[in-house]
């Protein structure tokens, strides 16, 4: 409670910024999708073999008609395109609508893939898209901010087709006897604060079980980002 306090007497101005109503418009459209485009390329360089690995039998998904409809939750500025196989049918979706300078540099830079359309959308509320309609749903580091990962799990299973993937990448809670959750529960609310609702200490594996999955593949990981608690991460993928 103590390093929380200090931590929050650091912040104080972010802190007081939220009290008058500032922070979080100011933080959706310029602190966030500035900061996440930086945090983006650390963490892609760090991740890159296990995101390799992941999206490798992407294909192995395609519809009945040879074609692959793959929907991104929470696109960003589509770090995720490069790793997408050529012809994929793409449509994107993100709550926050004030990505446009990187998600259309990499949309540039990934011309191999079909773009759809763009979604403003939470996860939790995907009623813009058909039930059963994808054939993959891809979801790297969103479920630490959704409201409520239970609904966005139901949604994910409801635009699949029967047959369909959901792949993820996702950091988690460290075990509880490690230092490591120490920091991340000293870190918890200044961090949710100034990272958009992001929260530090999600056991999201549990959540992945309990959802009606036919098949399940969850590997824990480990993904460094220096002064940043957020190593342990989830990788896997589930299919309706």
């Amino acid at each position: 409670l103590v390093l929380r306090a200090g931590l929050a007497l650091l912040a104080w101005p972010i802190y007081l910024l939220s009290f008058l109503g500032i922070w979080e418009p100011f933080c959706k459209k310029v602190f966030f999708p500035f900061f996440l485009e930086k945090i983006s390329g650390a963490h892609d360089k760090k991740s890159k073999k296990y995101k390799q690995e992941l999206f490798r039998n992407l294909p192995d998904f395609r519809g009945p008609s040879g074609e692959l409809r793959l929907l991104e939750i929470g696109t960003g500025s589509g770090s995720n395109f490069q790793f997408y196989p050529a012809g994929c049918k793409v449509t994107c979706t993100d709550i926050n609508p004030n990505f446009q300078e990187g998600l259309s540099r990499n949309m540039k830079k990934n011309q191999h893939l079909h773009y759809e359309q763009f979604l403003v959308a939470a996860a939790e509320d995907l009623r813009q898209v058909p039930s059963g309609s994808v054939d993959a749903v891809v979801c790297t580091l969103v479920l630490c901010s959704v409201t409520s990962v239970s609904s966005a799990l139901r949604e994910v299973l409801r635009v699949l087709r029967p047959g369909g993937a959901f792949y993820f990448l996702e950091h988690v809670a460290a075990e509880h006897s490690s230092w490591t959750y120490f920091w991340q529960q000293v870190c918890y609310p200044t961090w949710k604060l100034v990272f958009a609702g992001c929260c530090l200490t999600r056991e999201l594996w549990k959540n992945l079980e309990e959802a009606k999955f036919s098949e399940l593949k969850i590997q824990h990981i480990s993904v460094a980002i220096p002064w940043m608690p957020v190593e342990p991460h989830i990788v896997g993928y589930g299919v309706k």
